[in-house]
């Protein structure tokens, strides 16, 4: 009886040891998946703007020194540009702008794959600022070219995006805005809309949707003011706000200080 009693112990303690090992055998599984998978770093290998990415993604790619550049425009993106934001003109050609990569965090505090085209004068000053505000973790929403938005100023500002070079003439006029030279960079562009009260007493505001964001005084996300990092990098990097001017308002514009 005593051997058939030990014989039976045996068999519960074998098979409990069993069922321990298949646990750990288990978590070592799972853990090895999750440390030693390769990370799909595709979309920042091909810079898929608007496309989300993780820390663990931006890491495998090289880290953030390769997420951060001024270079020369790429054959793809020149083509996009034809006929939207680029224009055959005498002032300003493919070898005066420069295409800046960055990443930039939303509201929701997810990465994305940001793109902007800027003059060569500022491209590098631009991709500095940027990096700041990521790792600052400065909420930016969407960074995409306004190629995306078949250069639609309107269209642009109000999915909120953020951007640089277009060339065309400020609204309503026939005199060339400083983004037809990649000279001033908006941001947030719903939430710091653009205005002017006329002698009326109408008031224009671009774009169109933004007329409750003309209130300063309200707090809402994404908006810019004197107490902003975003105000602050761009100022110290030589660069003014309009939402500093007197005649109007552009709570999204920095533009370059030209002597």
């Amino acid at each position: 009886m005593s051997n058939f009693v030990t014989q039976q112990t045996r068999v519960r303690m074998l098979s409990t040891a069993l069922v321990i090992l298949s646990g750990i055998l288990r978590l070592y599984a799972c853990y090895d998946n999750i440390h030693t998978s390769p990370v799909d770093t595709t979309a920042l290998a091909n810079w898929n703007a608007g496309q989300t990415v993780s820390t663990a993604a931006i890491e495998a790619f090289g880290g953030l020194d390769k997420c951060f550049a001024a270079e020369p425009i790429p054959d793809g993106v020149w083509g996009r540009m034809q006929g939207k934001t680029y224009k055959e003109n005498p002032y300003i050609g493919r070898d005066d702008l420069r295409y800046v990569r960055a990443l930039h965090w939303d509201y929701d505090e997810q990465i994305h794959i940001g793109e902007m085209i800027c003059n060569v004068q500022i491209a590098e000053r631009v991709a500095t600022i940027l990096r700041q505000l990521y790792e600052a973790k400065y909420p930016i929403e969407r960074m995409l070219l306004p190629d995306v938005y078949n250069a639609d100023d309107e269209t642009q500002m109000r999915d909120n995006n953020t951007s640089c070079f277009c060339y065309r003439a400020v609204a309503g006029t026939t005199v060339l805005s400083k983004h037809a030279r990649g000279l001033a960079v908006d941001i947030n562009t719903l939430y710091n809309p653009y205005y002017k009260d006329r002698a009326d007493g109408t008031r224009y505001v671009q774009p169109a949707t933004a007329g409750e964001y003309c209130d300063r005084t309200k707090s809402f996300p994404y908006k810019i003011d004197h107490n902003d990092l975003c105000f602050r990098l761009f100022t110290e990097a030589g660069f003014e706000w309009g939402g500093d001017w007197k005649s109007c308002k552009d709570f999204q514009h920095f533009e370059l200080i030209e002597d």
